[in-house]
């Protein structure tokens, strides 16, 4: 279980994040929502360990780790997939999923891996991540990296942002397969109704508080009836 409890964060004096308080439980596919500027990804970031919270404390399965940094924090089985991909100039894919999983992963268990992301492992598997690759292949290349990992903790910060509608479409359905098949908690920050379609439970986020938290079921409608966050959420269409 990962708790966050009584979490602030201010910036350049502005509070960013107000006295937040969410548990997310093993096996749970959530989705935190809510208005630009309202401190969504500042909250994963602070999950991460990309920054540091003013105040308040987050227990990962019994155990501080309001101070641990960022590769400690991957050790202990967190891990985090940037809206936007990281370009590894001279780093093929089969690389980053070896350095991804730790071990000497052998090509044939790369592809497998390649595949539950909807890329022929092929086409793939020996490209460098560079210019060549369209934003929609990068999100699904670091998807994979994460997926390689297996992390007990996997954060996603807006994955929808910067791809075409193809991509798009793969990428809701490679989060329904994580939904179906992760044993882990699946944190992914987003505006998009079918990604808040796939969602155990979504947290809505306001002016740096959480809002509410609820099933899909009871915050969806209010959510895309009532809120500006879910602004062209239909744009895909």
């Amino acid at each position: 279980m990962l708790e966050l409890q009584n979490v602030c964060f201010k910036k350049d004096n502005k509070l960013i994040l107000n006295n937040i308080n969410i548990k997310f439980d093993e096996t749970r596919f959530y989705v935190i929502t809510g208005p630009n500027g309202s401190g969504k990804s500042t909250l994963a970031k602070i999950i991460m360990g990309l920054e540091k919270p003013t105040s308040g404390k987050i227990i990962f399965n019994g155990k501080d780790i309001t101070d641990m940094p960022v590769d400690k924090r991957s050790k202990e089985g967190i891990s985090f997939a940037f809206q936007q991909p990281v370009r590894f100039k001279g780093i093929t894919v089969y690389d980053l999923l070896k350095i991804s999983t730790g071990k000497d992963l052998c090509k044939k268990e790369a592809c497998g891996i390649l595949s539950k992301v909807g890329l022929c492992a092929l086409e793939y598997v020996d490209r460098e991540i560079n210019a060549s690759l369209s934003g929609g292949e990068l999100k699904r290349i670091e998807i994979a990296s994460v997926i390689a990992r297996n992390p007990k903790v996997a954060i996603f910060d807006e994955p929808e942002a910067g791809i075409d509608l193809w991509s798009f479409k793969n990428l809701i359905q490679v989060f329904k397969e994580l939904e179906s098949n992760y044993s882990g908690i699946t944190i992914v920050i987003s505006h998009q109704e079918r990604i808040l379609n796939i969602a155990d439970q979504i947290i809505l986020m306001k002016d740096g508080k959480v809002s509410k938290v609820g099933k899909k079921e009871e915050m969806i409608n209010e959510i895309l009836n009532g809120s500006s966050c879910c602004k062209g959420v239909n744009d895909c269409e």
